[in-house]
């Protein structure tokens, strides 16, 4: 019997410096203050960060939207059908507060300023998770980020319509003031080049309780990121990021946390802890985590959301 190895891995393991090499010649078109519009709030990117790690990634998926419109149209003179423009979609999944949404953004920014596919909507899972009245009558509120309290089969819907190529197709509204689905706002995403889906659990490959679902998220997906770091330094971009928020948006009366707005330093990093212990580390442990080596690019963060490993699928 073969003896099973303990290094084999289905990834390949970059240093920073080793895939900084592998931007090769591709031009740096944000500058100091796109950043700024794009960081989040308690991220500093700095154009180093952007040189050596994502216009690397951006010159990957540049290179695999290429070679999957070739493929495209490959398919597409095998059934004599004319092939018509289907978006590339791209996946990123992780914690709560490891930097998700930058990373969304920044890529963003930066695919968007390629030839050849201008248009790059970005969609987050947040306005698919189920109205409050509705997780309230469930008694799901403490669930809330957990796969059940998604609407998952309108997310199936909606990224199956945008891979079938529809001319233009709607996603429901978030927002993080009220922490609720905006009744009757719509996000409508046209005919892009590139959609890029940002969501905690969006490469489970099982999402529907029900035992007949065979359709899931992540077999739409083109190209999958995983933004990963240790669990106590994301607990510690949590509790970073609430104590900013009481500070900021918290100061709203709209606001759904409003509540926190008064905390003292000591009551709100306890209170931020208390949040992160009971809900997104478990969240993190049971739902998120087991799907990070599902991802084709793991992204492994250090301190200050500087990325210091990068794992890459092998084909």
């Amino acid at each position: 019997m073969e003896e099973v190895r303990d290094d084999v891995t289905p990834f390949l393991s970059f240093g920073r410096d080793a895939w900084a090499q592998l931007r090769a010649a591709t031009p740096l078109t944000l500058s100091e203050d796109d950043l700024r519009q794009i960081q989040g709030l308690n991220e500093r990117l700095d154009l180093d960060e952007v040189q050596d790690v994502y216009l690397p990634i951006s010159r990957l998926l540049n290179l695999s939207i290429g070679a999957e419109q070739e493929l495209h149209r490959a398919r597409a003179t095998f059934l004599g059908s004319t092939a018509g423009q289907v978006p590339f979609m791209i996946g990123i999944a992780g914690s709560v507060a490891v930097g998700k949404s930058t990373t969304a953004r920044l890529l963003q920014a930066l695919l968007s300023r390629w030839p050849g596919h201008p248009r790059v909507d970005l969609v987050t899972t947040d306005g698919f998770l189920f109205p409050n009245s509705v997780l309230e009558e469930r008694g799901s509120m403490s669930r809330k980020g957990f796969p059940e309290s998604y609407d998952l089969r309108a997310l199936v819907r909606f990224v199956s319509d945008v891979k079938s190529g529809r001319e233009e197709v709607r996603a429901p509204v978030y927002s993080h003031l009220s922490y609720d689905i905006v009744p009757g706002a719509w996000q409508t995403v046209r005919s892009p080049d590139i959609v890029i889906l940002e969501g905690l659990n969006i490469l489970q490959p099982g999402s529907l309780p029900d035992s007949r679902q065979r359709v899931f998220v992540s077999d739409f997906l083109d190209f999958s990121i995983f933004v990963d770091a240790e669990e106590t330094v994301v607990r510690g971009w949590y509790v970073e990021r609430f104590l900013k928020l009481r500070d900021t948006a918290f100061q709203d009366p709209r606001s759904y946390f409003h509540r926190y707005a008064d905390l003292t330093d000591s009551q709100a990093q306890a209170t931020a802890a208390r949040i992160w212990r009971e809900i997104n580390l478990l969240n993190l442990r049971e739902n998120i985590a087991p799907t990070r080596d599902r991802a084709q690019l793991i992204l492994r963060k250090g301190d200050r959301h500087r990325v210091r490993e990068l794992l890459l699928r092998r084909l």
